[in-house]
């Protein structure tokens, strides 16, 4: 068996354990500082959108022998302006430059650019290819788009409130926010165009993460099933081992499908230049990467924090602090010792065994007698020396030199259990 698929096993076991659920401050601090970096870039730069958006003109025209300076000078120097964008679409003999410029209001000033692309650069007018683009077209694809995204938040609500629970799918909805901000906060940040591929890609990566997170949320629904009856952990400690026993198959399949979606824009950005095709994969890319961090570090830890405000899993939190912290035996020893300085047998000190919870969860001596009461079926410890023992439990044999181990001897009689009773001699 391979090294990670034992380490697999192991972490489905909880033999080796992972603590995401517990350290959520620190996966919500680094989230937010990724939040706040976005919207101030989002605010500040805002989105580098297309022609497809904004409306614009679109100059195709060979390569040739021209460099990315010389076409910019050109565009620079025509109606077009310094604001034009010059792209290398392709590569090889079918590469072009694509310039997209602004509005141009007249068709006029469009022939003006075509004209001083071709004398200062050296390419025949026939060569070059004008394709104008109304605003209204790029702004129905953005109403269309925004209308898609909430449609698709509310199903995913309602659905996932009625397949678990509505906490779940708050955490959840969360968690596909986190993704949204990141990854159009990347984009302002990088200043990369924003086109109707990405639109299509973004809609693509809020799937995604919502698949992997619907997967651990499955397994913490299967841990904590039946957990207000026992006191084995708290939900916490439930949520984190599901998140543990499906890590690695999220890592998996995080693996898997970033490996085409990052050679598609790596090397097939480099190869074929920008296009739509290396628009929906850098979207793709840094979505899914946001994603599989939202559905490790932040849905589960804020399910978490939703279900441990609820008073039956803080009841269970203090159950299950009482029971490591030695039962009701060490209850009852704490109660007992003057100021924390009298000492259990073994040389350590009753205050120091009520205080051995974890960091965190409630002090037994805080606890109340019916919740002492609801801890005494899973109470393991038996009752310390001196102490009554409740009736039908066996008084524990104080251990030492007197226990004998081995067969039992019949106990010898004395001279007086020798002597019979008159008239009842044993007869010969």
């Amino acid at each position: 068996m391979s090294q990670l698929g034992s380490f697999g096993n192991r972490l489905y076991r909880g033999e080796v354990s992972f603590d995401f659920v517990g350290r959520q401050r620190l996966w919500y601090s680094i989230s937010g500082l990724i939040l706040v970096l976005s919207l101030v870039g989002l605010f500040a730069r805002g989105l580098n959108f297309t022609v497809d958006f904004k409306g614009g003109s679109v100059f195709k025209f060979p390569v040739g022998n021209s460099s990315i300076v010389q076409v910019q000078h050109a565009v620079s120097s025509s109606p077009a302006g310094s604001d034009a964008i010059v792209q290398q679409v392709g590569s090889g003999s079918s590469s072009s430059w694509q310039v997209q410029t602004g509005k141009l209001p007249s068709f006029s000033q469009q022939q003006a650019v075509q004209a001083t692309l071709s004398r200062d650069l050296g390419v025949p007018q026939s060569k070059i290819s004008i394709n104008f683009v109304g605003a209204s077209w790029g702004s129905d694809i953005t109403h269309k788009a925004i209308q898609a995204l909430i449609a698709f938040l509310i199903v995913i609500v309602i659905y996932l409130s009625i397949a678990f629970e509505w906490r779940m799918a708050i955490a959840a909805l969360i968690a596909l926010v986190h993704d949204i901000v990141i990854t159009i906060g990347v984009y302002a940040l990088a200043g990369f165009q924003v086109s109707p591929a990405t639109v299509i890609g973004l809609l693509t990566i809020l799937g995604y993460s919502l698949y992997d997170t619907v997967v651990v949320f499955d397994k913490v629904r299967e841990n904590t099933a039946g957990l207000l009856s026992s006191t084995r952990s708290t939900y916490s400690q439930a949520a984190n081992l599901a998140l543990n026993q499906t890590l690695v198959r999220s890592i998996n399949t995080s693996i898997i499908a970033l490996l085409p979606v990052a050679a598609i824009l790596f090397i097939g950005g480099g190869v074929l230049g920008a296009g739509e095709l290396n628009d929906l994969a850098l979207v793709l890319f840094v979505g899914m990467l946001s994603g599989t961090y939202s559905s490790i570090c932040i849905a589960t830890p804020v399910l978490a924090d939703l279900k441990e405000h609820q008073p039956q899993y803080q009841a269970l939190a203090k159950r299950v602090a009482l029971k490591a912290a030695g039962g009701r035996a060490a209850k009852r020893a704490a109660a007992k010792a003057s100021g924390g300085s009298a000492a259990s047998p073994g040389g350590v000190t009753a205050s120091a065994l009520a205080s051995d919870a974890p960091a965190g969860e409630a002090d037994p001596d805080d606890l109340t007698d019916a919740e002492l009461a609801g801890t005494e079926a899973e109470d393991d410890e038996t009752a310390a020396p001196g102490e009554r023992v409740p009736a039908g439990r066996a008084a524990p044999r104080p251990p030492g030199p007197s226990a004998r181990s081995g067969p039992r001897q019949q106990p010898r009689r004395t001279s007086s259990a020798k002597r019979r009773p008159g008239g009842k001699k044993k007869r010969r």
